[in-house]
């Protein structure tokens, strides 16, 4: 299957090239030229399989053509090897725990699939691969958990400085080995921009191969598609319209979502559920869209006020805001409202919200009150202990950290402060050469 260019649909290339360079030469955002339709039979068979079977035949439609049977089964059981479930918090709304894999957040599930990927691609290649990832959290202890070891890679992780939590920080700046971890002085957004610019700079290009492992890259982006398939295997009750709330940043998962819809799968209403940083609920109400600088708030990940993704949601409805705001709605929340409904939700039902998946949790409440006849999953991104200070202040009790994350804590911070200024991070890259 060939990926066109959002930005210019004639520019065209392979899947190999979409996950090598990350990013379009024209600074689009690659999409497959065509979704493909699961048949009927894939939703009737899916609830007698498990994730992984599940995964395993989503990606043979989409890179079936480019990466043999054997090798991609291989690599789908490979990095799908844990579980999301799906868990009743009260009445119709279930939370879709996405934090059982190695870094107890979403972000493994694309990670580790792009890292076996790119693995794959590159298995005759003679130059290293220098990947760039910016991160306001997950992204960076995915990322570095997928790619630990891998020979022929280097990882460097951007990350905005005093504005990840403890522990998300210690998980990718304690590793070494091929990952390095850059603390940008600067929001989420300069880190970003900071990869993008090396992305479409002549004279880096020339010294190093680059590639991104932000959703950015396609080989991120697609299967994080894959959960919400096994969203819809768990429910023991299909016969409703489903609604799914979305905590969103960078908008990767949300789109991963629609590309899911847009392959058949039946979910009758998105919802963005996103902090004070509300650009994209804003446009879903007006039709404009007026990216600005980010604000610091206790859900981190969304502290995004440019999302790169927003260009993919554009693509994938012909830039309709007629139709993006029939699919999609738009919650924004206020960190009060936020450590509010991690209060209530702990005493109400005894379930334990992170920031992020409490916002997603009050719009998907907020949407069944008026819509008592649909099913409403959100989606929890982070195991909460992630934000332990926070979620602990909420409830009023401290929790027990998993294993997982407590190791990490006792370990040596190791990272390279850097300026927002592009010419600082140029620099460090032509010394990577």
């Amino acid at each position: 299957m060939n990926y066109y260019s959002t930005k210019d649909k004639n520019l065209r290339v392979s899947l190999k090239e979409a996950v090598l360079h990350g990013l379009a030469e024209d600074k689009g955002l690659f999409m497959p030229v065509i979704i493909p339709v699961l048949p009927a039979t894939f939703f009737f068979e899916m609830s007698r399989k498990k994730f992984h079977e599940i995964a395993f035949e989503v990606a043979l439609v989409l890179f079936g053509e480019d990466i043999p049977k054997r090798e991609l089964k291989d690599l789908t059981f490979e990095a799908i090897n844990f579980e999301t479930p799906l868990v009743q918090v009260h009445d119709n709304i279930y939370s879709l725990e996405l934090f059982h894999g190695p870094t107890l957040a979403f972000k493994d599930i694309g990670a580790r699939y792009m890292a076996r990927m790119l693995k794959y691609f590159t298995k005759n290649y003679d130059r290293e691969i220098h990947v760039l990832v910016a991160t306001s959290g997950d992204t960076g202890s995915a990322v570095a958990n997928g790619f630990l070891g891998v020979p022929g890679i280097h990882v460097h992780i951007l990350y905005p400085k005093g504005q990840v939590s403890f522990l998300q920080e210690k998980q990718f700046t304690t590793l070494g080995e091929n990952i390095t971890a850059l603390e940008v002085e600067g929001s989420f957004d300069d880190c970003q921009r900071l990869v993008k610019e090396a992305f479409i700079n002549h004279e880096i290009n020339e010294k190093l191969t680059l590639t991104s492992a932000n959703s950015i890259n396609i080989a991120r982006l697609l299967p994080q598609s894959f959960y919400y398939f096994n969203a819809y295997r768990q429910l023991w009750d299909k016969s409703r319209k489903v609604t799914i709330s979305v905590p969103s940043g960078n908008f990767g998962n949300l789109t991963a979502g629609i590309i899911a819809q847009h392959m058949g799968l039946p979910v009758s209403q998105f919802i963005a559920s996103t902090n004070i940083n509300d650009v994209v609920p804003e446009y879903l109400t007006t039709g404009e869209y007026h990216p600005r600088p980010s604000l610091t708030t206790i859900a981190n990940a969304m502290d995004v006020g440019d999302p790169s993704n927003f260009a993919r949601i554009l693509a994938l409805y012909s830039n309709s805001h007629r139709k993006i705001a029939a699919d999609i709605l738009g919650y924004s929340y206020t960190d009060d409202e936020i450590r509010s409904a991690i209060t209530s939700v702990y005493r109400k039902y005894k379930y334990l919200l992170d920031p992020h998946g409490a916002t997603a949790y009050m719009a998907v409440n907020a949407f069944l009150e008026m819509n008592p006849d649909h099913t409403g999953i959100f989606l929890e991104t982070a195991h909460p202990a992630k934000f332990s200070d926070t979620v602990e202040e909420c409830i009023g009790k401290k929790f027990e950290i998993p294993k997982k994350l407590a190791g990490f804590i006792e370990k040596e911070k190791k990272s390279i402060p850097v300026s927002w200024k592009f010419e600082e991070f140029k620099e460090y890259l032509m010394n990577q050469a």
